[in-house]
């Protein structure tokens, strides 16, 4: 089951050509407050953000480490919702219309919205996939195929203890990539290895033809450079939010550099994976 060409679809041809991988950047829309979370997202593609995951903040985030949960509760507490993260992708839209936006969360805040008012407003504001992280294949019908049928992206995670017997049934109807979490746990906990992940890389495309993206456990442009040899892209989260984090006061107020600061982790990440030779370039 496919749909139209996507966003994501177009940016993993271009960095193909490239002859690269691609950084995915993962951000909480909203943290710490909406204006600087929207100065972050007007500045990260040009960083050199080539995806951008947007996370939708919610109050009980189950898979992701202390960080993420703390910019998820900071951003809830400004004020963020569902409805405000699609506005935001939409004001991100009006100067930027090539950059994919994944919008990765849990399930609830979007049954609470209705999935069919969702995959419109969400369509329409420019949003390209979804992660949801507490929907496995078996509740496909509940938000992956009515994605596709909407000509969306919808992405599932693979884990290093996803086998052989289980991987056919992940990528069935996965869309956009692949998203290998390349450690076991909750996110920003521990270093992930490239060796290892490599290892699975291989094995996931010998399952499926679309790209293959690893996430967790990376933090450093040194990492990042080690896994754009390896797979189609590299997702840096954890460390990007803990800049938002070194910015605030003891008392929450939010630094004058923050915005800076996490752009210019984007840059070097970015030089990180960009100066990465993988060799998967078109002869053209």
């Amino acid at each position: 089951m496919s749909g139209p060409e996507t966003r994501i679809d177009r940016r993993f041809k271009k960095l193909k050509a490239e002859g690269r991988a691609g950084l995915v950047t993962f951000m909480t829309a909203g943290d710490p407050d909406l204006e600087t979370s929207a100065k972050i997202l007007d500045g990260i593609a040009l960083a050199g953000a080539d995806l951008i995951e947007l996370g939708v903040p919610f109050s009980d985030p189950m898979a992701d480490g202390p960080a993420i949960q703390a910019s998820s509760l900071r951003a809830i507490k400004a004020g963020m919702t569902l409805r405000k993260t699609l506005a935001m992708v939409a004001e991100f839209r009006k100067k930027d219309d090539d950059t994919p936006i994944i919008l990765m969360g849990y399930y609830n805040p979007i049954y609470i919205y209705g999935v069919d008012q969702f995959l419109v407003d969400a369509k329409e504001a420019g949003v390209d996939g979804f992660i949801v992280v507490d929907l496995p294949p078996e509740e496909e019908q509940e938000l992956c195929l009515p994605t596709i049928a909407a000509g969306l992206n919808f992405i599932y995670l693979t884990a290093p203890t996803t086998d052989d017997e289980r991987l056919p049934r992940v990528v069935e109807h996965a869309s956009g990539f692949i998203y290998f979490v390349s450690i076991l746990g909750i996110t920003g906990t521990r270093a992930a290895n490239a060796d290892d992940a490599a290892v699975h890389v291989k094995r996931i495309k010998s399952h499926s033809d679309l790209p293959v993206c690893v996430g967790f456990g990376i933090r450093t442009p040194e990492q990042a450079a080690e896994f754009a040899k390896i797979a189609d892209g590299v997702v840096v989260g954890s460390a990007l939010v803990d800049k938002v984090t070194a910015n605030l006061g003891d008392d929450g107020t939010i630094g004058p550099n923050t915005v800076d600061d996490v752009l210019g982790l984007v840059r070097e990440l970015a030089g990180g994976v960009r100066g990465a030779h993988t060799g998967r370039g078109d002869a053209s």
